[in-house]
Parts: C-alpha cells; structure tokens; sequence
C-alpha cells in the first residue's frame, strides 16, 4: 500500500474488533459527512444529526433498501399499508399504499424479521446498537467520527460493515485511521508506530515501553535535541549575516548544546537494542539428554501442561515453541528432543533440529538431570556451545545430601565455579544452577540470571525514552553521524556553510522520525532568542 491510495476526509468504514463470538462488536467510522451517512440507516436520525461530539445515541441500525417489484410480481388490487419509524426507532403504519402481496423468494427473507402483519416496506431492523459520536477535530483522526457498539456476533458485525459499504462508505485500508490522525496533525510518527507496537506486545513490560512513546516519551525527547541544534544553527546564522572576526569557526557557537545534542543522540541509539529485545523476545532453547527434565520445564516456565511429561526416553521427538514472560522479557522457548544416539529415524532427525536450534539461540539452557552423573556427551556440548548457555541442574527434590558426596548448591544458589559440584572440568563450566520443576525450588533465581544475560550491556530503562522501529534507529544514528561530523568541521576549521549543512541534515534525519521538521523551526528560534536588527 502507499500513501497515494489514501483519500483524505473520505468517509470510511471497517470492523474493529475480531470476528469472533463476544459481547461487543465495534465498526468505526470516519470522514467528511460520516455522520450524515449513518443517520440514514439509523432509527433516530435527528438525534444522531444534533448530537454533541464525545456522547452516545441508542437506537437500530436499518437495512431502508427497497425491493425492485416487478410488474410479474404485482396482483392488480393488492395492497397493504406502509410504514416508517419515528425519531424514537418506534414502526409508525400507514393505511393505504400499493404493496404487491405477491413477493419473491427475496421478499420473504426481507420480512421474516419483522413482526407478523408488519408493512412489507418496512425497514428491516439489522441490531440494536449505541453510536459514539465524535466531532471534529476532537476525535482520533481529526475528522468526524462515529463508532457503532454492536452485539459481537459474527454474522451482526459483517452485516452492519456491509450495510455502511452500501451506504456510500468505503472499506478503511490498513493503518488509515492512523495515518489521517498524523495528516491531521492528531499524532506524530512516534506515536503511531506506538500504537502498533502495543498491540503486538507480547509481555507488561514491552508494553509499559511502548506506552511510554505512545504518551510522547520519544517525541519529547527528539523535539528537545531538535532544539539544542535549532539554537545552535539560528546563532550560526546570525554570524554569518553580521559576521565579526572569530579566530577560529568554533569560537562563532556555543559547542556545549552541539556536545549535548550528539551524547544524547547517542543514548538514543543505544537504546535500540534493549527495545527490539522487549518487541521481538529472544530465543530461549532448553536442550539436555533425554529425560533431563526438559519438558517439565517448560510447563513449568509457561505454567501450563504443553509438553508430555514422561519417564520413557525420546518421548519429545521434535521441538515445542511458545512465549513466555521471563522477568518481563519476551522469550521464545523451544523445548527440543532429548540428545541421545538413536536409530530411530524420526528421532534422529529430532535431535538433529535440536542441535541446529541451540546453535542459534539467544541463550542455551543445558540441563542435566541431578540424580545422574554427567557424561562425555554433556562434557561436550557443553564446551562447544558458542551462544551464551546456563547449567541447569535438575530434579534437586530428589537429591538429598548432594550427588556422589559433592556439596550441594542449597536452595536458590549460583556459582561460576566447579567446585560447589565438581562434576564438571574445569574447562567446560558455566554458570550453574540447581532447580526443581516439581517444587519451583531455583527457579526464580533461574530466570534473574536469564534476565541477566539477555540484558547484558543493554539499556533497558523504562524512565528514558527509547526506540520503537529499526526506521527510527537508521534516522537517529544518521542524525548522530552528521552531528558528530559537524564538531570535527568546526574543530577542522571548516566555513561555517559546512557546519549548517551537517546540523540540517541532523534536523532532516529527526524530522523523519517524528514526521514534523520545517525551515520555520530555525526562524522561530532565530526570533525568538536573538535581535536581529541591533
């Protein structure tokens, strides 16, 4: 889709809600004379019409089409009376009038919702809704608005939106309703992607942070160093209309707001990938031999009996996938196959995708199980794992004393190092902790340490403003770029023309992420700060 197939002001209209069985269904509406449009198939039209923006008009929705009788299905003679409703949605009869009583297979459909004995003409009722009026510009698009409560059956809500298509709206395209709120000045670009972004949230947290750009976190901070480098290039141009003598370019602005603008541009872009982590998750495999606990871990995490559980090796033959929440961080958990030497074709091939997954993970859970010892196979593993990976010991409510006399970790304990257990060489040994699946025991210490390592050298702050969209990255360290290079042009004692030229292609590259940067901005600011005519 571009941006050529939207018709501004058009009146539109598209379901809002899933078409699912539920109490409500919403159509939404919007565009120039929308609300006229409505009231024609709406049983109160003068309420609706003379409805004050941000209220609510009970009444029906009416299918007023007319069936086309023709002249073979009119019996010379026939008639019945008409009807209409009133402002209140009450059927109004008429005596008289020429309706044919001969009707086709059509015409009785018309009239089965009707009560028995009611005017063939009379408008068949479609549900019983509220309209939520909104008047412009005090609505989400800037337009007029209306939005129809409906009951939420499928059948209803299709019907109404096919109802508004034939009553001269037209089928709303894919973001529109966004798109004519940042035309109409309702919304920044920020904002609007904001909106996307909560509704793909996958945990709290991604979406407090998608909340956060949504109420302007982002916008206000790309607006304040828009105005850092704003000023610096309204003093620029000042000097050089009244030039004095400098010895040096630098000498002819103050570096301070330029510095400011490039430290915070930089936090900005850093922030980058601590938000793709809280949008996109990250993968989370669990891999161990056969009967190590896996499965039982994964119900356990997503707290939901997903993964047979059983004694029997190579129950899990291929991989099971879900989301979960870890310490608000999305994550992606693949449960594998069991590694083990088979001949087993189907489970071969198991284990062989469970390889290729633990190869591109973002963190590796190896579990071993505690009652056992560990062999060369984990040994080996362990040691050529290149993605960050966790020892996960499992089954510690079966192990009371330890494992082959070692010290046992204790409830809830962490070490880097081999001796707390001692069954692993000093040259494969990750971080390790003990767990029970069963009883919960480590696992919240388990999921602070995954936590840990996902984060690792991230920010993550939900205070600071963040990115929300790899568009908005490119725009910013392409503004970080040009703003670094206009203070090695001053250092270099480039002309000042050279300076002007990086700090405007700053402000172009911000301006695409927030969608509103014009030459008025360096105007405004150059009235605003300085006496042009002493």
């Amino acid at each position: 889709m571009t941006i050529g197939s939207y018709t501004p002001e058009e009146a539109i209209s598209s379901i809002a809600t899933a078409l699912a069985p539920a109490a409500l269904g919403i159509v939404r509406l919007s565009g120039k004379n929308c609300i006229e449009l409505v009231s024609k198939v709406f049983s109160r039209p003068k309420a609706l019409l003379a409805a004050p923006g941000n209220t609510l008009v009970y009444g029906w929705i009416l299918d007023n089409c007319k069936k086309d009788l023709t002249s073979a299905s009119r019996s010379e003679g026939d008639s019945v009376g008409s009807a209409t409703l009133n402002t209140d949605g009450e059927i109004t009869t008429h005596a008289g009038g020429s309706t044919p009583l001969a009707a086709t297979a059509a015409d009785a459909s018309f009239s089965a919702t009707l009560p028995a004995g009611t005017p063939r003409n009379t408008p068949k009722r479609i549900d019983e809704v509220m309209l939520a009026v909104y008047r412009a510009p005090k609505s989400f698009t800037g337009e007029d608005m209306v939005e129809i409560f409906c009951h939420g059956g499928p059948a209803v809500v299709t019907a109404i939106q096919t109802l508004m298509l034939k009553s001269g709206f037209r089928q709303a395209l894919r973001g529109e309703y966004t798109f004519r709120a940042y035309i109409n000045g309702k919304t920044d670009l920020t904002k609007a992607e904001a909106v996307k972004e909560i509704i793909d949230s996958h945990t709290d947290a991604g979406r407090s942070h998608a909340v956060g750009r949504l109420s302007g976190s982002l916008f206000e901070e790309i607006d304040s160093i828009k105005k850092l480098i704003v000023d610096t290039l309204a003093a620029i141009e000042v000097e050089i209309e009244y030039p004095e003598d400098e010895e040096t370019i630098a000498d002819t602005f103050d570096r301070k707001d330029i510095e400011l603008a490039r430290d915070r541009l930089q936090t900005l872009a850093d922030s980058w990938k601590g938000e793709k982590l809280y949008q996109d998750g990250a993968r989370v495999v669990l891999a161990g031999r056969t009967n190590a606990g896996k499965s039982s871990l994964f119900n356990a995490i997503l707290k939901e009996e997903r993964a047979i559980v059983s004694d029997i090796e190579g129950t899990t033959r291929d991989w099971l996938e879900s989301w979960a929440s870890i310490n608000g961080i999305p994550v992606r958990l693949f449960d594998t196959a069991g590694l083990r030497q088979t001949d087993d074709v189907i489970e071969a091939q198991g284990v062989e995708l469970s390889r290729n997954l633990a190869s591109d993970a973002d963190l590796v859970l190896y579990l071993i199980d505690s009652t056992t010892k560990p062999t060369a196979e984990d040994e080996e593993f362990i040691k050529n794992c290149k993605e960050p990976l966790i020892v996960v010991w499992t089954k510690s409510d079966k192990v009371e004393n330890g494992v082959l006399g070692a010290e046992p970790l204790g409830e809830g304990v962490a070490s880097n190092e081999v001796r707390a257990w001692g069954r692993l060489s000093p040259s494969s040994a990750p971080l390790q902790i003990q767990i029970s699946s069963k009883t919960g025991t480590g696992i919240p210490l388990l999921f602070a340490q995954i936590a840990k390592i996902l984060t690792s050298g991230l920010t993550t702050d939900r205070e600071q403003a963040g990115l929300g969209s790899a568009r908005q990255r490119d725009s910013v360290a392409e503004a970080l770029e040009n703003v670094k290079h206009a203070l090695i042009s001053a250092d270099d004692n480039y002309t000042l023309d050279a300076v002007v030229q990086d700090l405007e292609e700053a402000l172009d590259c911000l301006g695409e992420v927030t969608g509103d940067v014009t030459p008025d901005d360096v105007l405004g600011s150059i009235f605003a700060n300085f006496c042009v005519g002493k």
